[in-house]
């Protein structure tokens, strides 16, 4: 078949050889874009593969061939095999059709690949050259961005109002900013020229360098602590160090970046404060908190023994009353000066705790006696303070103890209570804690707490001892002595508890009940024994008496009770007596007068000033016990004993009183005191204290008997 022969298969329909083509260029070509869609793929190589036949019967097509090779690959068809299968789609295609002679084809197909290539080139070279300059200016531009970055970090470096330097591992400074090297006194090229180890403190510790290193081996990425520099001038600087570790792309070390903040005078304000917090303000000793402080870390080692002096300066109190705060503030001062010279020794802290009390710390325990000596010895002394010579006595507790026996608030406190100790056995001395007195004065302490409680739990009642007469041991009266059924201690006598009750002001609600319990005894024992009923004999303080609320409460008791006045007997001590003058005195005349029996008990403990007693209303002298021990037996009894009792029985009689005598014991001493006249007595001998329900089977037994008034406590017949 000839070239010029009619045309083969879909040798006329060039849509038919650009689906051929666009299949073949879009079907599994590997390393190129298709840069449309497929139907604008189909629709380009149409009108190529038209033109490209169309062009076969034109002279000279090579030109026009190529450039249909060069639109192909303008349009972006671009790739490995894109040339390759767009000449085997068209060769075979217009082979086939054989409307272009093969020496004709070849020419045109070669054309055709001359023309791609030539574009693909010109493409590719352009690409290049758009990559390159875009690589030129992305280049410039990072070095713009760095160069404008380096040049703030520069600025900031520079002109930072906080000191910052670059150091590499072996601690070479390499860049410090001005604000670093001001602050140290340099200009920062000299300070370039050192290193780290040239900026070395006396006050850093090993444990700063140690935790530096660690961060040069890169155990740590920042530090932060507070650094002392050495200034140029010789004086120090405190700053606030933050150390921070540079590391390269490996993440090994390779710098470290220091910033430091200047907190001398933050560091100089909290040191005053801490200071003030910590010192009196008055006499720059440690305070009570700085104390306390050291005293917990002395309990830190359970093994440790160490001292304690608790000093409290003597009726300071009347120097600041007398002449002023003033003059007592400056007293404070030169006792501060004369403590502090007396505790020289290592680990001695002297601390003022509080208005006029002071405490010294002694490490060892044994040497707390000696500082108490020389405290005592420094304040013999006069105080000389503007022209005035005070001379002021100190009182000191001495508290000696290992850790593991006690605790700090303990010690402390047991110091504080042998200091009043100290001013209770007469100032101006020392006195070393007793852990057993320690223990009763514990004891006071909660009974006296208590005594509020005990007084309306019904914790307290009564029990009589018997007064007999002793011409016949008849009971003739009966003496009320109060008792504390404690919860805990048992039952507790007067003697443990009556002074607490004066001391913590509950005297007169405890007199109070005593009397009105008595008195309501005796009345039961009227009704039911009107011919043999004692006389009630009750104590009285000299502060009940003092209360002017106290007569009215007695002669409410005996008309609420109804008793016979005559039937009561008050007892008052002889010191008692001496503190009563005036309104109280009036009182006890007044029931005096009413009939009650006033007596005064233990005679002879006192003043035993007999003149004194004639101008009292009294009834009965009470002998006190050392008398009557002294004639416990007949070797016992020295005549000059005898001669005493018996001076005062005839006086006390030739004054219009009864006498009673305490505490016998013995049949002599009974005996011995009726023939010296006596007229009754109680003790041991006769009766021992019993409760309510056995006086009054006494009673019961007794047989009933004319009243002897004079020998019963009560008033001597004629009065």
């Amino acid at each position: 078949m000839g070239w010029d022969a009619g045309p083969g298969p879909d040798s006329d329909d060039p849509h038919a050889l650009a689906g051929r083509w666009t299949a073949a260029l879009t079907g599994g070509v590997r390393d190129h874009v298709v840069p449309m869609s497929a139907e604008e793929t189909c629709a380009l190589l149409a009108r190529l593969a038209g033109e490209f036949e169309a062009i076969a019967g034109v002279p000279e097509p090579a030109a026009r061939v190529a450039e249909l090779g060069a639109e192909l690959a303008r349009s972006h068809f671009v790739g490995d095999e894109v040339l390759g299968r767009s000449i085997a789609v068209l060769g075979t295609h217009f082979g086939a059709a054989a409307v272009i002679p093969p020496d004709r084809l070849a020419d045109m197909l070669a054309a055709f690949a001359n023309g791609y290539v030539r574009a693909f080139r010109a493409w590719l070279l352009a690409e290049q050259e758009s990559v390159r300059a875009a690589e030129i200016v992305a280049r410039r531009s990072v070095e713009q961005q760095l160069r404008a970055s380096e040049a703030r970090f520069r600025a900031v470096f520079t002109q930072a109002g906080i000191g910052t330097g670059l150091s590499d591992l072996s601690g070479r400074i390499i860049e410090v900013n001005t604000a670093f090297a001001t602050m140290l006194g340099y200009l920062p090229e000299e300070m370039r020229e050192l290193s780290g180890t040239d900026l070395v403190h006396p006050s850093d510790d090993h444990g700063m360098w140690d935790l530096y290193l660690a961060l040069l081996r890169g155990d740590h990425d920042n530090v932060q602590l507070e650094k002392a520099y050495l200034h140029r001038d010789g004086h120090t600087v405190w700053t606030n160090l933050n150390v921070s570790l540079i590391r390269d792309e490996h993440g090994d070390p390779q710098y470290t970046l220091v910033l430091v903040e200047d907190i001398s005078e933050w560091r100089a304000l909290r040191e005053h404060l801490n200071y003030r917090a910590h010192h009196d303000q008055l006499t720059g000793l440690p305070n009570r908190s700085r104390f306390i402080d050291a005293l917990t870390a002395a309990f830190a080692d359970p093994t440790r023994s160490f001292g304690l002096c608790y000093i409290d300066l003597d009726h300071f109190k009347i120097v600041n009353d007398t002449f002023g705060h003033a003059i007592g503030d400056a007293l404070l001062v030169q006792a501060a000066a004369r403590l502090s010279a007396c505790a020289t020794r290592p680990g001695q802290l002297v601390a003022r705790m509080g208005g006029d009390e002071f405490v010294i710390l002694v490490p060892q325990s044994a040497g707390a006696s000696e500082v108490a000596e020389t405290v005592l010895d420094v304040f013999t002394q006069p105080f000389d303070i503007h022209g005035h010579h005070l001379t002021v006595t100190a009182s000191i507790g001495v508290m000696a103890a290992r850790t593991e026996h006690t605790s700090a608030d303990e010690l402390l406190q047991a110091a504080d209570t042998t200091m009043y100790w100290a001013k209770a056995a007469g100032r101006g001395r020392y006195v070393i804690f007793d852990a057993d007195r320690g223990r009763r004065e514990h004891t006071r302490t909660e009974l006296s707490a208590a005594m509020p409680a005990a007084l309306t739990r019904d914790e307290l009642f009564l029990d009589y001892q018997p007064i007999v007469d002793l011409a016949d041991a008849q009971m003739v009266a009966v003496e009320a002595l109060v008792r504390w059924r404690h919860p805990v201690l048992g039952v507790l006598t007067p003697a443990q508890f009556v002074d607490l009750a004066e001391d913590n002001g509950h005297i007169g609600a405890l007199g109070a009940l005593v009397l009105e319990r008595a008195c309501r005894d005796s009345r039961d024992w009227h009704d039911r024994y009107p011919g043999s009923t004692p006389t009630v004999s009750v104590n009285v303080s000299a502060a009940e008496v003092s209360d002017p609320t106290w007569l009215d409460r007695v002669q409410h008791v005996l008309s609420d009770t109804g008793i016979p006045p005559d039937s009561l007997q008050l007892e008052l001590t002889e010191r008692a007596f001496m503190q009563t003058s005036g309104r109280p005195l009036q009182a006890l005349r007044t029931l005096a007068a009413l009939g009650v029996h006033i007596a005064i008990d233990d005679f002879g403990t006192g003043y035993s000033n007999l003149a004194y007693l004639s101008q009292l209303p009294l009834d009965v002298i009470k002998l006190a016990g050392p008398f009557v021990h002294r004639i416990r037996t007949p070797d016992a009894a020295s005549p000059s004993d005898v001669l005493v009792l018996e001076s005062i029985i005839e006086l006390s009689h030739a004054l219009g009183f009864t006498v009673t005598a305490e505490c016998v014991e013995t049949s002599y001493q009974a005996s011995r005191l009726h023939d010296l006249g006596c007229d009754t007595a109680q003790g041991w001998l006769f009766h021992r204290p019993m409760p309510v329900d056995e006086v009054t089977d006494l009673l019961a037994v007794r047989s009933p008997a004319p009243h002897r008034a004079a020998r019963s406590g009560a008033a001597p017949p004629g009065r």
